[in-house]
């Protein structure tokens, strides 16, 4: 089971409307290569990936452009409109060479500073599970239940952790757990999916660096962990 194969998919088909920019966030300027440019190569550092799936909308004017989109290992695959519909869209397009218990890990495009060794971490602390895990944060802020710009009450902080990526499940889980949730409003990352089919979702310890480029400010902060990552 251990020597199952490794897949990166990407779902790239947003606009990113809170950039406020004049085009979709993966296509920024980031250190002179625009944001995907930079995912996409931190996860092609791994050498584990036999594929990486970019799920882009049929629309897109740019990633055709980009020289990363020549990489052999590289391939693309139609976006849906919701992120469920991009992801199920990339698992298509390698159903002739992965396996049901092949690994996919899929990955924001607007997370370029997930390093090696945070995703090495997480295929050796999963390698051996039935469904797969994701990478997440453990909360140290207090946090607070509101309603009506009112707190209704405190929440136990120990028991909340933020969602990171990748995030790593079997083929065949993944597969038909989104089919399975499809059109599902609560579908909101991967490891939704799987939980709402009543399976177990492993937490790995990520970096805070693995920051999603959100909101303009996210860009320099960005900048500073990849340029701190190459010191």
């Amino acid at each position: 089971m251990n020597q199952r194969k490794y897949y990166a998919i990407v779902p790239a088909a947003g606009v990113g409307k809170r950039m406020q920019a004049n085009k979709p966030k993966q296509y920024l300027l980031l250190l002179g290569k625009t944001v995907i440019e930079q995912t996409l190569q931190a996860l092609l550092k791994t050498e584990v990936f036999s594929t990486i799936v970019v799920a882009v909308s049929k629309e897109d004017p740019y990633w055709e452009n980009l020289a990363i989109a020549q990489n052999p290992m590289v391939i693309r695959a139609n976006g849906g409109k919701e992120r469920a519909d991009s992801v199920l869209s990339a698992l298509h397009a390698i159903k002739d060479q992965a396996h049901e218990d092949d690994w996919v890990l899929v990955h924001d495009a607007a997370r370029p500073c997930v390093s090696v060794d945070e995703i090495q971490r997480l295929i050796s602390a999963l390698k051996d599970q039935r469904n797969g895990g994701i990478l997440a944060l453990p909360s140290h802020d207090t946090l607070k239940q509101v309603k009506n710009n009112t707190i209704e009450k405190s929440i136990d902080r120990s028991t909340i952790w933020k969602a990171l990526t990748p995030q790593m499940f079997r083929y065949g889980v993944l597969k038909n757990a989104l089919k399975q949730t499809e059109g599902d409003p609560r579908i909101t990352d991967e490891a939704s999916a799987i939980e709402l089919c009543g399976k177990q979702v492993k937490i790995v310890e990520g970096a805070s660096e693995n920051i999603k480029i959100t909101r303009p400010e996210d860009l320099a902060l960005a900048e500073f962990y990849l340029e701190r990552q190459r010191d």
